[in-house]
């Protein structure tokens, strides 16, 4: 069975945020999904995407840090710190708060892997490549634990999402871009 993620449960929103009429989904466009629209004022209730970003982190030993999930979806699996943007909160500013958060590692980010979404999926995820600049490694109530891992010592089949696994075989394949400045 496909669990939905939190954030993909358009289906579960039943009144207008405006009115308090009932929704129903309809078809507003051909080339666009079903929307919630009000019965009652006609408001249309767009669900966004949800942002998050992930920041692979180079460890002094030159290994990569990785967290053990304490919380759905993913319970138990490894990922990269990571976390959802605020909103008007920078993307930068976000990875590298995560960082601190999930690892109590300050860093720097050295650019950007990649952007990942998926067919059905609420997350649009914005992965940085970034070397731990300070800090001490640990962990929050998000982690079970935290581990640097070689590059040939990664758990790929105890990955938390395919994002996760996306994001490191393009970091470990050189991908980077730019920062803007």
């Amino acid at each position: 069975m496909n669990h939905l993620h939190p954030h993909d449960d358009s289906h579960a929103y039943r009144f207008c945020p405006r009115c308090g009429g009932a929704l129903e989904r309809r078809l507003l466009k051909p080339t666009e999904p079903e929307r919630p629209v009000c019965t009652r004022c006609g408001f249309v209730l767009y669900i966004d995407p949800k942002i998050a970003v992930g920041t692979i982190i180079e460890s002094r030993g030159g290994q990569l840090v990785m967290v053990r999930r304490a919380i759905e979806p993913g319970y138990g699996k490894w990922v990269f710190p990571g976390g959802y943007v605020d909103r008007g909160e920078p993307l930068t500013a976000a990875a590298i708060r995560e960082a601190r958060e999930e690892c109590g590692l300050d860093v720097r980010l050295d650019g950007l892997v990649n952007i990942y979404s998926y067919p059905g999926r609420a997350p649009v995820i914005v992965v940085y490549a970034a070397t731990a600049i300070g800090g001490t490694l640990c962990v929050d109530e998000e982690c079970l634990e935290s581990a640097e891992f070689a590059p040939a010592q990664i758990p790929w089949d105890d990955l938390a999402f395919r994002s996760t696994h996306d994001g490191l075989r393009d970091y470990l394949a050189g991908h980077r871009h730019g920062l803007p400045r």
